[in-house]
Order: structure tokens, then C-alpha cells, then sequence
């Protein structure tokens, strides 16, 4: 800003304030920035927000890479034992999708492609959902990224995953879903 005699600097009055600390007393308070811009009440956390904060300031970096992992690990000796692949011909199904409308859901087949993956068998893995096994080495990937960078300070080439490719992703999984309902060949090959 300059005038007539030279620079000027802002006044006070418009000058931005500072938000508040959550732990002020005058806490939640409406905020103003510069003068023109709208007034907005800053939010207090409820006590499980606060609590959840609270043990992640605490927790050490490491803790939830190894809490994805031995949640993996749970998914992983579930299938393992659960065998989905080995149900009986007249068995109903468990997704309420298929129950009540004998339709393949976007989903279904998809703990079976994982128990064939987890036994090296792509083709049938595939089979059972072509998308879900598309998926796998990206979702793969990303966690390897994020818990080298969390355990040892690693950092890998990020992948760029912004809307428009989770858009592409959900329409190519809605036409999949379409797709494998459909009674005719070649479609009925992904139906399961």
C-alpha cells in the first residue's frame, strides 16, 4: 500500500487475529481475519475427539503401521481359515445384496479373490473380481510408502491419487458392477 507521502503500513484494526488455542478460556470464540472477511465459530472438540488427540500426541510413530499390519495379518489367517472357495452349492449367500436380489454386489467374490491371491492364483483370482486384484498392488504400495515414511523417515515417489482418478476408479468399478449381472456371454464369466 502506498499514498501520496510514501508506504504505508496496515492499522491495527486490519490487521488478521490469530485463532485461538484450543486450550484458551475464551475458547470457542468467532474469529475474524481482516475486517471484510465473514465471522466463523471455531469448534470445540467433544471429549472423544479430545481423548483420540490426546493418545496420538502419545503414541509413538510407529504404532500405526504395526496396528494396519496386524489388522492385514487378521484379514489374512481369516481367509486363510475361513476358506471362502469350499461352501457347499446350496449354501446361502452372506451379502444381502445377492439374498435379496440375487445380484453380484460390487464387492462380491472379493474375499474369494483374495483367498486365491494369498495362493498365487491370479487367473482365479481375477475371475472372482477383476478389480479388486487391479487394485491390490497400488493399495499395496501406498501403505509401503506411508510406513517407511512413518518408521524410518523414508521417502518414496508418491503416487498421485487426486478425484478425478478415484472418479475413473469408482465408474470403471460401478460398470464392472453392471457388467457381471449381466446374463449374456462374454458377461456371465464374471459372475460369481
Amino acid at each position: 500500500m502506498t499514498s501520496a507521502g510514501g508506504p504505508t503500513t496496515p492499522s491495527v484494526e486490519h490487521a488478521p487475529v490469530p485463532p485461538p488455542h484450543p486450550g484458551d478460556p475464551a475458547y470457542p470464540v468467532a474469529y475474524r481475519g481482516y475486517p471484510d472477511e465473514p465471522v466463523y465459530e471455531v469448534a470445540r472438540p467433544d471429549r472423544i475427539t479430545r481423548f483420540f488427540d490426546w493418545i496420538s500426541a502419545r503414541s509413538p510413530r510407529w504404532l500405526a503401521p504395526v496396528a494396519v499390519l496386524g489388522c492385514l495379518g487378521g484379514a489374512v489367517g481369516y481367509t486363510l481359515y475361513a476358506d471362502p472357495t469350499r461352501s457347499a452349492p446350496d449354501a446361502e449367500s452372506t451379502c444381502l445384496l445377492k439374498l435379496t436380489t440375487g445380484l453380484d454386489c460390487p464387492g462380491c467374490g472379493g474375499t474369494r479373490a483374495f483367498w486365491y491371491l494369498l495362493h498365487g492364483d491370479l487367473p482365479a483370482a481375477a475371475r472372482h473380481h477383476v478389480l479388486f486384484v487391479f487394485a491390490v498392488p497400488f493399495l499395496v504400495y501406498l501403505y509401503v510408502a506411508w510406513a517407511s515414511k512413518q518408521l524410518f523417515g523414508w521417502r518414496l515417489p508418491r503416487l498421485s491419487v487426486g478425484p478425478v482418478t478415484i472418479g475413473v476408479f469408482l465408474a470403471a468399478w460401478l460398470t464392472f458392477s453392471v457388467l457381471r449381472n449381466l446374463p449374456w456371454e462374454p458377461f456371465t464369466w464374471f459372475y460369481v
